[in-house]
């Protein structure tokens, strides 16, 4: 599986429990870092060449940048429910100080334009219900391209509920072409339930450019794809799966567009004869 797996604590560097960026993963245009802060501490990062979507995993903060802050409210944990969040533009100073500690994502992606430092709060996040049956999952898009002006970043969570599966059918976005955009991706997971919890995630290539995952993946797990069909995440029973997806191309458009793989589309047209899992609708 080369580096595309990135089981918890490999990608770790300093202070940042994971830290991923271009040069690491190989390519040119997505970064994330997940900050653990005790109570009390504050980390003071700079964006450089990146955006930067600062988003609680867990517990709350105070983002600062220039003469500017924002209180983060956060969350208990990504299981419940959306969070608000920070964007500072590129070239900035920012800090993120907590009181009673947390876990924090740093979402990144290289930014040609400096955009103003800015808070959304946990109310405006676009919730989508995707899917049906055992595919049903909710998608929190609080960084997609319609929902939030930026630069090039493209970021969103998923949540999956045990037994599940989601990001299926499998699907790529490695070409910019008119129905498709050129996209690298990051996952990053967390899985409730009982210790050891567990899912699945797959990632395969086409014959021209090849790549293959099959990744058991925990909390606090990466996968990387640089390319090639991703799909499916797959909770195991017991066990509800989320995922934070960020997603940045070279393209001039700032767009997701995906493709199907060929022998997966059909999946789609099931779900007209399915309802929604109980377990998302009951959540509204």
């Amino acid at each position: 599986m080369g580096n595309y797996h990135l089981p918890h604590g490999s990608a770790s560097n300093g202070k940042f429990a994971v830290a991923v960026t271009p040069e690491s993963a190989g390519w040119t245009e997505t970064s994330l870092w997940i900050c653990e802060l005790a109570p009390g501490e504050q980390a003071d990062v700079e964006s450089g060449t990146d955006e930067i979507i600062v988003l609680p995993l867990r517990g709350g903060a105070t983002v600062t940048c220039g003469d500017e802050e924002f209180a983060l409210r956060g969350r208990p944990s990504v299981f419940a429910g959306p969070s608000d969040f920070a964007y500072v533009g590129r070239d900035s100073e920012y800090t993120i100080a907590t009181e009673g500690g947390g876990r924090f994502a740093l979402c990144g992606a290289r930014a040609a334009e400096r955009l103003p430092f800015r808070y959304v709060s946990a109310a405006d996040v676009s919730v989508e219900l995707r899917g049906a049956g055992d595919c049903s999952r909710e998608v929190r898009n609080f960084g997609t391209a319609d929902a939030f002006a930026a630069d090039s970043i493209i970021a969103c969570e998923v949540f999956t509920p045990g037994g599940n599966w989601s990001s299926y059918p499998s699907h790529k976005h490695d070409e910019d072409t008119a129905d498709e955009s050129q996209l690298e991706e990051i996952y990053y997971f967390e899985i409730a339930g009982p210790e050891g919890g567990f899912g699945y995630h797959r990632v395969y290539g086409t014959p021209e450019r090849p790549i293959d995952v099959l990744a058991e993946v925990g909390t606090g797990d990466v996968v990387l794809v640089p390319h090639g069909y991703h799909g499916p995440s797959i909770a195991a029973p017991g066990h509800d799966m989320y995922y934070l997806n960020v997603m940045a191309g070279p393209g001039a458009e700032r767009a997701w567009k995906i493709v199907d793989d060929p022998a997966r589309a059909w999946v789609r047209d099931s779900w007209q004869n399915q309802e929604l899992d109980p377990r998302l609708t009951e959540k509204e």
